[in-house]
């Protein structure tokens, strides 16, 4: 990187730094550190609930998912507006009436102590996991742009945002996560227009967008049932719901960001406006990879974006990568020359049109074979780096196309998205770890001094795991599809044990204890065997609590229950 983009990149992220410091000083008690004194508005509610699920992840790997496998990424968001509306008729007022610092409080109250403690383990396991995914999504910027070891730039990443993160806790995370996430939204509109602005000349957003058609990657809409199938209109509006039902109603994650605010109005606005806007804003994202498609496909293409791998490749097998070497050029050249004829002849309708389109694909899929092969001679050389260069398109867009200062930027960007992720999902695992297990199992009685000194350890206690978590994450492929995977095995049992709280009253503590962990070992093996698709696993799971449950009452009379 030029020195511009160095000095915009560090000026960004410090002056956030100072920010959060600045604005959460002065905290002196639990309230206000895990709850910011329940006085955000609307607008801090949703932006938070937004920049809390759209961490760097989003950002990084989204584009390069559309690149690789289309737009019907999008679909997993489908079910998302009708959970935001259950959440808000059912969930919301409970945790405003009851004023928990946590979720999993209500299920105290609800059935009892071990079912409450059963749940938060759940949760502090998998976003543990994932927070750790999180902080190696831009991990691999520094790692790639400086040449550095990813194991040093975990510690970076993660430990940069631990310094507000502790000391301003609930109220430094909400204002950061607002001017985050409009400097994100702003940037990405503009690469977005810079990527149509670098096309060779004469081609502009029509032309790209009909490439991308051509070549499969507008695939929006999959209509046809496949239980394996990670991403259609059936598993992304019933596999979606289940999961966003679970995540945004159960993950203390998503749940710490709506009880800050003032009252019921604000939580539901918040809520709500997120489920009307997520959708065209994933939609976005992934129309970037679609048409980082189209670019690539009129102008020369790496062989592997993932630089460093194939430069490892080249320098222990020069012999095969000269082999990969040739045949890539003669199918960019290839490639290349039919997509320029497509366009030439695209308003022919010509039978000469639908030749070349033929054509076209077909290159399209030797181009993809040859990758394949490259990626398993990269992945078959021992060299520990990611599996796939799916993360890695849009960077190399950015880091070869882009304009001194914006490259900085869109690097500044991706940091920010992952703090406003992190940062709140380490609140709420320092949260959940001293209310749902410290403070339970705990003698002591802690004056407020003494809470929030423990809340800030067990903030800085989850940053070191998710840092330790993350220098494992280097296997795990396109990081946008392995969180949701992660979460996939975890959130359906959470939610069958809120659906049964809420809407089964008969059901009592010992029951649904036994029937969250057959439901999670049930979870773990459909996963295990590759029965279904993961998002299958939330309606699976939440489903076998119930089923459980109900089974339970044949064989054990429950005891009177609290309502």
């Amino acid at each position: 990187m030029s020195n511009i983009d160095w000095t915009v990149l560090i000026f960004t992220l410090f002056a956030v730094v100072v920010y959060g410091v600045l604005i959460g000083r002065g905290q002196k008690s639990n309230e206000s550190y895990l709850k910011a004194d329940n006085k955000m508005p609307w607008y801090i509610v949703l932006l938070g609930i937004m920049a809390t699920q759209a961490s760097a992840i989003t950002f990084l790997s989204a584009p390069g998912q559309a690149y690789t496998d289309g737009m019907r990424f999008v679909q997993y968001y489908f079910g998302l507006p009708l959970a935001m509306i259950v959440i808000c008729i059912t969930f919301i007022p409970i945790f405003q009436r009851l004023n928990v610092y946590t979720a999993y409080e209500y299920l105290e109250n609800r059935f009892d102590k071990k079912t409450r403690v059963l749940t938060s383990l759940l949760f502090l396991f998998s976003r543990g996991l994932s927070t750790g995914i999180s902080i190696y999504a831009p991990s691999i910027i520094l790692s790639s742009v400086l040449n550095w070891n990813i194991y040093l730039t975990n510690v970076l990443t993660g430990g940069i945002l631990l310094i507000y993160t502790y000391v301003g806790g609930a109220k430094a995370i909400a204002h950061t996560q607002k001017l985050q996430f409009l400097i994100i939204l702003g940037t990405m509109a503009f690469a977005g227009y810079l990527l149509i602005q670098n096309m060779p000349n004469g081609i502009g957003f029509s032309d790209a967008l009909y490439l991308a058609g051509k070549s499969g990657k507008l695939n929006v809409i999959t209509t046809e049932f496949d239980w394996k199938d990670k991403y259609n209109i059936w598993s992304g509006l019933i596999g979606g719901f289940f999961l966003a039902l679970s995540y945004f109603g159960t993950d203390q994650s998503q749940v710490g960001r709506y009880i800050t605010a003032k009252d019921n109005t604000n939580a539901k606005m918040g809520l709500l406006l997120n489920g009307l806007v997520k959708i065209p804003m994933q939609f976005s994202i992934l129309l970037i990879g679609a048409l980082l498609f189209a670019f690539f496909s009129l102008k020369p293409a790496p062989i592997y974006f993932n630089e460093r791998s194939y430069q490892y490749l080249k320098e222990s097998q020069p012999e095969q990568a000269a082999v990969f070497e040739k045949e890539h050029q003669d199918l960019q050249l290839k490639f290349n020359a039919e997509s320029k004829e497509i366009l030439k002849l695209k308003e022919t309708h010509s039978p000469q049109l639908n030749k070349t389109i033929q054509d076209f694909k077909n290159t399209q899929t030797q181009v993809k074979a040859l990758h394949g092969r490259v990626e398993e001679a990269i992945n078959q050389s021992n060299y520990n780096a990611e599996k796939t260069d799916t993360n890695y398109i849009f960077l190399y867009f950015v880091k070869n196309t882009l304009p001194a200062g914006m490259i900085g930027l869109l690097f500044a960007v991706i940091f920010l998205a992952s703090w406003g992720s992190i940062s709140a999902a380490l609140n709420s695992l320092a949260a959940c770890s001293l209310k749902d297990v410290h403070l339970i199992f705990s003698k002591e009685i802690p004056d407020d001094a003494t809470e929030l000194k423990y809340s800030r350890l067990h903030t800085l206690a989850w940053g070191i795991f998710s840092i330790g978590v993350a220098m494992f994450a280097t296997q795990m492929g396109s990081l946008i599809e392995a969180v949701n995977v992660l979460g996939s095995l975890f959130y359906g049992p959470i939610l069958g044990i809120f659906l049964v709280a809420f809407y089964y009253k008969k059901i009592d503590g010992p029951n649904v204890f036994i029937a969250a962990i057959l439901s999670e070992i049930a979870v773990i093996a459909v996963y295990q065997f590759d029965i279904v698709s993961f998002l299958w696993l939330n309606v699976i799971g939440a489903a076998a609590v119930i089923i459980f449950s109900a089974i339970g009452l044949l064989f054990y009379k429950p005891k009177a229950v609290n309502s």
